[in-house]
């Protein structure tokens, strides 16, 4: 499990697989890489994988604030696949997800192919379904208020039960719900540029350059965002396929890994 500067941040990332393409997956916020695991076995024959911690998150450094969370995520996936000759496949999980897209929205030439698994890049979605994303913002609006009011762990609380999976929060352990408080910070850090697009990446003719293969996968109890962002996605990049996973909510790649492992076993068999 090593532990390197990139991007400019001092990270942590484990490897698992010995597949022979090369894979970069980052985790959804309040997690950590190991949370990819029962995923990372599914493909494990398939793929040679790096899964990383991204800023303030499992053993990386801390995030310092300086800029958008987003933007720093995205500097050092950048960093990692610019060591390969080859494009490699990239895996992303909500935050994660929107990160990896900025990356191959940039550097489409790096990219064999691209997996997106609930992103909740909500610039995507507005002009796809406004009742949709009214939705979101109604149930997202108690975890706003608690936070905004200095609340942080009722403010933790609120934000599990819509994109947490699925266990209430008095059942979790003291530690996990100690470390989700503890980062709460992030999630407001990390929505600066799901609601504004302050890359740009939703400009004309910018997802267009995605010509790699991408998998868009959503869990059917997922939040009501989540389903409108794929849909905007899928009517822009060139070569987008969405896939449901049957029961799954928001951590479908925790809850859910042999599905959704089964799904992107299946897609990069296409992705040759």
């Amino acid at each position: 499990m090593p532990v390197a500067v990139r991007g400019g941040h001092e990270v942590h990332w484990r490897e698992m697989g010995e597949g022979p393409r090369k894979a970069l997956l980052l985790h959804c916020s309040l997690a950590h890489s190991g949370a990819l695991r029962g995923l990372m076995e599914q493909l494990s024959d398939q793929l040679s994988m790096i899964a990383v911690d991204m800023p303030g998150h499992g053993r990386s450094a801390d995030w310092g604030g300086d800029g958008p969370l987003q933007h720093a995520v995205a500097a050092i996936a950048r960093d990692f696949i610019e060591e390969h000759d080859e494009p490699v496949d990239l895996i992303g999980h909500s935050f994660g997800g929107t990160s990896l897209l900025r990356v191959a929205e940039a550097q489409p030439e790096r990219v064999r192919s691209l997996t997106l698994i609930e992103p909740p890049f909500f610039s995507a979605a507005y002009h796809i379904s406004a009742s949709e994303m009214e939705e979101q913002e109604r149930l997202d609006a108690s975890f706003a208020e608690a936070f905004n009011a200095g609340r942080r762990e009722e403010g933790a609380r609120h934000f599990t039960q819509v994109w947490g999976a699925g266990v209430p929060w008095e059942q979790m352990t003291e530690d996990q719900r100690r470390y989700i408080t503890d980062r709460i910070h992030l999630i407001e850090g990390g929505g600066y540029g799901l609601n504004d697009d302050y890359a740009g990446v939703m400009k004309p003719g910018r997802l267009e350059r995605i010509t790699a293969p991408v998998l868009l996968v959503h869990g059917t109890q997922s939040p009501p965002g989540i389903p409108a962002v794929l849909r905007g996605l899928h009517s822009r990049l060139p070569d987008s396929r969405i896939v449901p996973i049957e029961g799954a909510g928001h951590m479908a790649p925790i809850t859910h890994p042999e599905a959704v492992g089964a799904a992107i076993r299946e897609f990069l068999g296409r992705s040759v």
